[in-house]
């Protein structure tokens, strides 16, 4: 497999998005990644539609690149083909709950014990060392404990709202990668193996405060916190004449730019809240009204087509049919097309990053549950009359 991570071995113990979004980036990367299913499978191949039972859309487009296989980690058997597995393994990847991992005997020590240089990833709920510890959590939770719902209220006027993404979910498996590559480049400087904890409560209000803590940095706080441009009600596409378009004129250049190109040439040198970035700010929901205003007076196209000559940031406010047809999307391939062996035509989107001495390639579609049970055994070593008893005993279940 090519890539950054070729030859680094993925034991996947993780279901839903958040842990399977961190490991389907490793296996883009080029990481071997073995998916350990229950033998009922991952929730979320339940999710959205589908051809087969079992292949929803949300798997298909979050576990590419993996290998399957499903494991009754209950059995004694079954924990000791995945200790068997863990000892040739790089990385071990969980969002199970630390005590119920503990309870499968399968937890940082016992996996230890097999492989003293493997990297322990759990994806958590919150950090292990406060009284929410053993608590579940998904991505609406968080996003209402990380301040993101009550942010949307104070922008809206409204109720708290959840964001339409799973995006807790996604910058947490983002920041579990990015984890594990640190642990092995540690891993392979001193053969040491480690474990690595990422709660998403944590994660994710390093990620909400980074923007919003605003003069709470300060002690005593010099305000009540919040970014006053994020926060602004006209922060939101503009309404055309016919429709919407994006921009941000942000810095003073774009500014001058901005003002020669719609005929307010003296704006910024006579009105002294355009005066410079530190009093449009001061302005900010005043500034963001008047260009709101401004934006009605002309279509779509004609911004497009303004603001471009200006050399301003501009985009089309695409929807989930149009983004197909972006030109810069279909010049770089960004959408491909794809045979899947039992699902057919499916689309695919490319792996976002390029590297110049270690490309990526092609990955192998998401797989059937347990589609490459027998295979994995047989690579670790069992004989084809030990794979038949453990599928007899319900230990493996293959397809």
């Amino acid at each position: 497999m090519p890539g950054p991570l070729a030859g680094i071995r993925v034991l996947d113990l993780t279901t839903v998005l958040v842990g399977p979004y961190c490991t389907q980036v490793l296996a883009e990367m080029g990481a071997e990644v073995t998916k350990v299913e229950a033998p009922e499978g991952d929730v979320v191949r339940l999710i959205g539609p589908g051809r087969s039972p079992g292949m929803g859309c949300m798997f298909i487009t979050i576990n590419r690149g993996k290998r399957s296989i499903a494991l009754d980690l209950k059995q004694p058997a079954g924990r000791d083909v995945l200790l068997r597995l863990a000892r040739k393994a790089d990385v071990l990847v969980t969002n199970i709950r630390p005590a119920a991992m503990a309870r499968l005997g399968l937890d940082h020590e016992a996996v230890r014990a097999a492989n003293p240089r493997i990297v322990y990833a759990a994806v958590l709920g919150y950090a292990q060392d406060g009284p929410y510890a053993p608590r579940p959590a998904y991505d609406d939770l968080m996003q209402g404990a990380a301040v993101i719902a009550s942010l949307n209220a104070r922008v809206n006027g409204g109720e708290p709202r959840y964001v339409p993404l799973a995006m807790a979910d996604r910058i947490t498996g983002l920041m579990a990668a990015s984890a594990i590559n640190a642990a092995l480049v540690h891993q392979a400087r001193s053969g040491e193996g480690q474990l690595v904890e990422v709660p998403m409560f944590e994660t994710m209000l390093n990620f909400v405060l980074g923007d919003h803590l605003g003069g709470k940095v300060f002690d005593p706080p010099l305000d009540e916190g919040g970014y006053g441009r994020l926060l602004s009600p006209d922060r939101r596409p503009y309404r055309t004449r016919d429709g919407h378009v994006c921009t941000m004129i942000y810095n003073d250049r774009q500014w001058r730019a901005f003002c020669a190109a719609v005929g307010w040439p003296d704006l910024v040198a006579t009105d002294p809240r355009f005066a410079s970035h530190a009093t449009r700010t001061r302005h900010i929901d005043e500034v963001l009204a008047m260009l709101a205003e401004e934006f009605r007076t002309r279509s779509t196209a004609e911004w497009l087509e303004l603001l471009e000559r200006a050399d301003l940031p501009v985009t089309p406010v695409h929807t989930l049919d149009s983004i197909f047809e972006d030109p810069h999307l279909l010049a770089t391939g960004f959408f491909e097309a794809e045979d899947h062996p039992t699902e057919g035509r499916i689309t695919r989107m490319a792996v976002p990053v390029t590297f110049s001495a270690t490309p990526t390639g092609a990955r192998a579609p998401a797989p059937r549950l347990g589609a490459d049970g027998a295979a994995i055994l047989a690579e670790a070593g069992y004989a084809a009359a030990e794979i038949a008893a453990l599928v007899e005993a319900g230990a493996v279940r293959t397809r």
